[in-house]
């Protein structure tokens, strides 16, 4: 039986909890003007300030990597915490007692997250001390015959569970942890035997570097496990659609360079490490997925432009091909753009490493492909080439390919390159790519198939969003911008109807969405900007609220007439491109023969060019944004 906690307190802890002290913990703030202190992101790595916090609003957001939100949301991010968990821990801060309202629903124990995470951090130290032990022995050698030495081993704090089934067991509850805790960290099975027993084992760290799980590989003949490699069962902490190995090495270095590369093995991420490829991570027990490309994309960042890459490593044969071809089938997830890196000899990275060095592995790296090409490959030589239909049916099958790519500066280039592999005139090829996109094929969408067991869904999948995140910097859209900021942070400066401004007047469909969920709430009521954010399912929109009510507007008193000279540019600027798509239309349309509707038209464009100047005499056409 679970509860929730009384909303009241919620909101207690909430005004109790000052969002710069308790940020002020972790980051060196300073004073930014206009009541925001700004600092270091903790989430991903800067040198330029660009995490910022609004005391007065209880809000902070990073323009860097786009993490934003308020003091519990930050406890819960930065310490690895459920949304309760983060809730109790600021109410003993600040001394407020919680009351728990029975709703009959299932939940994770109050507490059990923490206790979970102290468990693995305890476990992971045991395995460690006993590499060193006689027993340890057979891991030792296992890794030096892959290329690591002891240094190697201690720098990724690699451990090795014992054989006899207790040790752990014995030890952890020694160190006060309960049976029960230990059972649901994954680290005992529910008879009381360790889970892992005579394996290496690598510890699996979140961004913060706590222990979430491990990762074991079978050493001895014998091993009454037949799998090679096993996980951490899945637990509050441990989802492996969710995690991935040397985040906590490499996250500052992804941040920094937009750069990540995924490994296939536990020992791949280390020879590349090991290397200077510094940005290299891997799946655990399962096939990179969305979850795994949302969290890459998250650390890299996104601010609506193309920037930053990933990069697959597979092996060359028929499950590297079969990977490619799953990893491209969710490349939409990626702002950044995809590669794939692929050893012609077949070597994986630790191979190839121990074989020809460092170098090679950094090499490997630089000799990437685009993701798309490498697919692209692979879906041509299905066909037989030297037909003519094969050709035919090989550039109709690429043909979603080239349509996906998102930088369409590059399409012709793209379409040479499909002439060349298949053999046919680059006009001809041209030709067909546009049938296909014309006519395709029934029962298929715009990404080529193959038959793959998907993963088993997440118990509690991240929310997703469609929605394009605008470009802060885009002079096309600062006036809306600059209106929506003013709409959130200062309400009391407009009349009741936002001064006549409209969701329709809104080009991007983000800030669109930002103003009519204004709508939603009772604005100007205490906590209303809370309420805004809370009620908004959709994530990107949630995040944009977020950086909206913390980004400073342009002057440091705004007042009513500085605000309706905003709404007049936004309804300016929206009347200048109805005007633009009237001229447009009455341009094409015939006045002899379609009289009534030229008429109308012209009527209309007659109403809004004297719209147009009546706003720009009223100063907005003056306003600096």
């Amino acid at each position: 039986m679970a509860g929730r906690i009384n909303d009241e307190d919620i909101a207690l802890v909430r005004e109790r909890a000052r969002i710069d002290e308790v940020v002020g913990e972790y980051v060196q703030l300073r004073n930014a003007g206009g009541g925001s202190l700004k600092g270091l992101c903790p989430f991903h790595d800067e040198r330029t300030p660009s995490f910022q916090v609004t005391p007065s609003r209880g809000l902070f957001y990073c323009f860097g990597c786009g993490e934003g939100g308020d003091v519990i949301s930050f406890v819960e991010k930065i310490d690895n915490l459920t949304f309760v968990e983060a809730v109790q821990r600021l109410a003993d801060k600040v001394g407020v007692q919680l009351r728990i309202i029975e709703d009959g629903r299932p939940g994770i124990e109050p507490g059990l997250r923490m206790q979970i995470l102290e468990a693995n951090d305890a476990a992971a130290e045991y395995y460690q001390q006993q590499m060193v032990t006689g027993e340890g022995l057979i891991a030792r050698q296992f890794l030096a015959g892959r290329g690591f030495d002891r240094a190697a081993a201690e720098m990724f704090h690699i451990g090795y569970a014992p054989r006899g089934g207790h040790q752990l067991r014995d030890h952890l509850l020694a160190k006060g942890f309960s049976p029960k805790a230990l059972v649901s960290a994954g680290l005992v099975r529910e008879k009381g035997w360790d889970f892992f027993q005579g394996r290496v084992l690598w510890p699996i760290k979140d961004s913060g570097k706590s222990v979430l799980g491990f990762g074991g590989r079978r050493v001895y003949d014998d091993d009454r496990l037949p799998a090679k490699y096993i996980n951490t069962p899945e637990t509050v902490v441990y989802k492996k659609s969710h995690v991935l190995y040397g985040l906590d090495l490499s996250r500052s270095n992804i941040g920094k360079k937009r750069q990540a590369v995924v490994m296939e093995g536990y020992t791949d991420v280390m020879a590349a490490h090991l290397s200077g490829v510094d940005t290299a991570v891997a799946a655990c027990g399962t096939a990179f997925g969305t979850d795994h490309a949302r969290l890459l994309q998250r650390l890299i960042g996104n601010n609506g432009a193309l920037s930053g890459e990933i990069v697959f490593t597979f092996d060359g044969d028929a499950a590297g091909q079969k990977a490619a071809l799953k990893v491209y089938q969710g490349d939409s997830e990626f702002v950044s753009q995809t590669y794939v890196a692929v050893e012609p000899n077949g070597l994986d990275p630790c191979d190839l490493r121990i074989k020809q060095g460092p170098a090679a592995v950094r090499d490997l790296v630089a000799s990437r492909i685009p993701l798309y090409r490498y697919v692209m490959d692979n879906v041509v030589h299905r066909f037989d080439l030297d037909r003519a239909d094969g050709r035919i049916a090989a550039v109709r099958a690429a043909a979603p390919l080239v349509s996906s790519i998102r930088d369409n500066s590059l399409v012709d280039g793209y379409l040479r390159e499909l002439s060349q592999m298949v053999g046919m005139d680059v006009d001809e090829v041209r030709r067909e790519v546009a049938r296909a996109r014309r006519n395709p094929a029934p029962a298929r969408d715009q990404r080529p198939r193959l038959s793959v067991v998907p993963d088993p869904a997440p118990a509690a999948p991240a929310p997703t969003s469609s929605m394009p995140w605008p470009d802060p910097s885009d002079r096309r859209l600062a006036a809306e911008r600059g209106f929506l900021k003013l709409v959130l942070q200062y309400p009391q400066l407009f009349d009741a109807g936002w001064n006549l401004v409209e969701p329709a007047d809104f080009r991007h469909p983000a800030y669109r969405a930002v103003f009519e969920a204004v709508s939603q709430v009772s604005v100007g009521e205490q906590g209303w900007a809370q309420a805004l954010v809370e009620a908004t399912a959709d994530p990107v929109i949630k995040q944009l609220e977020v950086a909206l009510l913390v980004e400073p507007v342009l002057t440091s008193e705004p007042d009513s007439r500085y605000a309706a000279a905003y709404a007049d540019r936004v309804r300016l600027l929206s009347v200048t491109d109805d005007i633009a798509e009237l001229k447009s239309r009455l341009q094409r349309t015939n006045p002899t023969t379609d009289r009534p509707a030229y008429n109308a038209m012209f009527t209309d464009l007659v109403e809004l060019e004297a719209l147009r100047k009546e706003l720009i005499a009223s100063g907005s056409g003056a306003l600096e944004v």
